[in-house]
């Protein structure tokens, strides 16, 4: 009965895309961790600090604070009556004619309103000659507030803490932050010819290099990898592994037994389960057969190719979009693309979008792609090493020659 399913429909990926983004319900659950903790996860909250910053009038230079009307005209000698190192408070107020030798982030004294550049002066024991006038009142003054005035919104839910973010956080004393919970992702591969790094290889057999290469995808996106391991094609023991994975984790990633062979079970228990399946096929190559499903717990379980390639081009199309809604990011979901000009030819297929892997290089010239040497099969994993980027050929382009435009999409 597994073998006699119903014909695919092939969407586009673009219509892919909409749909799988229209599946997914981003988190609600909230967690408060530490700020040690927070890099990588998607804040739940906004922010406000009740610190201003900078924190005070400041100097974002080493020289001298002085008041600009004695330094308006140079040559002109000042009396140094304080040295204000970075965390020390001043002890004095500037008077008319006096200066405080003062470095890069120390807090200014009051009555000074301007920094002269060290490099401006000449020093002469307790005396300082100001050589060259600043160009204007408040030169390399950083002033109380300047950047960010206590109250205000400092950073919006929905965002990922990246090392910015984290030291903004740090600076304004935030260090319990409220983030999104982090998303588990399950993940299986399929197949009786599949063993495991750790096995004998013996003749006819597969090593299974999926999981490892998925787990690290899942990883990369800042979500959490759950292992289940190599199931054999046997229905009852996929049935029961989908059943406890979609109950455990937010998505489900299985690689094999979505195409239309005759130990491609996947889909019919899908339907059993209870699943909806808006998507079967996409008419991208590599990664034709992708089913998509949904279960009423909001699990959305993603049947990908077996093919080591076809699984991370269906993953940094499709599965990555919808892990970055998943996860609570706002907005920004879909993935990055760019234009480029090709060093080599490109062919594509007649139906299908084609993406075909390789690098792009940043020139004074612009964006150049390379191809990735040797068989673009979807089953050859090995020139798929150092890869940055996939080339998009449209369906019935045929070929792109070098020197053309081609999109581009960043991995």
């Amino acid at each position: 009965m597994f073998a006699n399913l119903k014909p695919k429909n092939m969407f586009t990926p673009l219509e892919a895309e909409s749909l799988i983004l229209d599946l997914v319900e981003p988190i609600k659950n909230t967690e408060t961790i530490n700020l040690e903790a927070s890099f990588h996860k998607v804040l739940a909250e906004d922010i406000a600090s009740r610190l201003d910053f900078p924190y005070w009038d400041n100097s974002a230079m080493d020289g001298y604070a002085v008041r600009y009307e004695d330094v308006k005209h140079t040559p002109i000698t000042l009396e140094i009556v304080e040295e204000i190192p970075a965390g020390k408070p001043p002890e004095k107020t500037l008077e008319k004619g006096q200066a405080a030798r003062i470095f890069t982030g120390a807090m200014l004294p009051q009555g000074a309103d301007t920094i002269v550049m060290q490099e401006n002066t000449q020093r002469q024991k307790s005396q300082v000659i100001v050589l060259t006038s600043p160009p204007k009142k408040g030169d390399f003054v950083r002033y109380k507030g300047e950047f960010y005035q206590a109250g205000k919104p400092l950073l919006t839910a929905g965002i990922t803490l990246k090392a910015p973010e984290i030291a903004i956080l740090a600076t304004t004393q935030c260090q319990q932050i409220s983030v999104f919970r982090t998303p588990k992702v399950a993940i299986f591969s399929t197949g009786d010819e599949l063993i495991s790094p750790d096995k004998t290889l013996k003749i006819g057999q597969i090593i299974d290099s999926n999981q490892y290469a998925l787990s690290a995808f899942i990883k990369s996106q800042g979500a959490i990898p759950l292992g289940v391991g190599i199931i054999p094609d046997q229905p009852e023991i996929l049935k029961e592994t989908i059943l406890t994975a979609i109950q455990s984790a937010d998505f489900v990633l299985s690689t094999g037994g979505v195409s239309v062979g005759e130990y491609d079970y996947i889909e019919q228990i899908l339907r059993e389960l209870g699943a909806t399946i808006p998507i079967s096929a996409v008419a991208i190559k590599p990664g034709k057969p992708l089913t998509v499903a949904k279960f009423a717990n909001g699990c959305v379980y993603f049947g990908i190719p077996g093919n080591p390639v076809s699984a991370l081009v269906t993953c940094w199309r499709f599965v990555q979009p919808a892990l970055k809604k998943l996860s609570g990011l706002k907005e920004n979901w879909q993935v990055d693309f760019i234009e480029a000009k090709t060093l080599n030819i490109l062919k594509g297929a007649q139906q299908r979008e084609t993406y075909l892997w390789g690098r792009v290089i940043f020139t004074s010239d612009g964006v150049q792609f390379t191809l990735a040497g040797g068989n673009h099969s979807s089953g050859n994993l090995i020139n798929l090493a150092a890869t940055n980027a996939l080339a998009v050929v449209p369906p019935g382009k045929g070929e792109i020659s070098p020197g053309e435009k081609v999109k581009v999409m960043l991995v």
